[in-house]
């Protein structure tokens, strides 16, 4: 049985463009490195509850340990010494429902 495919869910605030744009080009090579593929990126959106951060991104991983390793890895850590101070943001992992 394989294991279940996982979420990247993140929602931001970009405060600092410029920067956060160095962060984007960092972390769309390190979500493809890890065979990632984004389902949403940015685009219009409904917020229904919680603090509403105007940029939303999901992507979709073979695996929660794939998702975990890139963001572990050094091209995304790399990518998030742009995104601090430049974003307020929230991300977290979880597995989809098996099929």
């Amino acid at each position: 049985m394989s294991k279940p495919a996982a979420l990247w869910i993140s929602h931001v605030t970009v405060i600092d463009p410029e920067a956060y744009g160095r962060y984007a080009k960092l972390a769309t090579k390190a979500i493809a490195e890890h065979d990632g593929v984004f389902l949403a990126r940015g685009g219009e959106y409904r917020q229904m509850e919680g603090v509403d951060r105007p940029r939303n991104v999901v992507a979709r991983f073979p695996s929660l340990e794939r998702a975990e390793a890139c963001y572990n890895s050094p091209t995304y850590q790399e990518a998030l010494t742009h995104a601090r101070g430049a974003s307020e943001r929230e991300l977290v992992i979880v597995e989809e429902l098996a099929p």
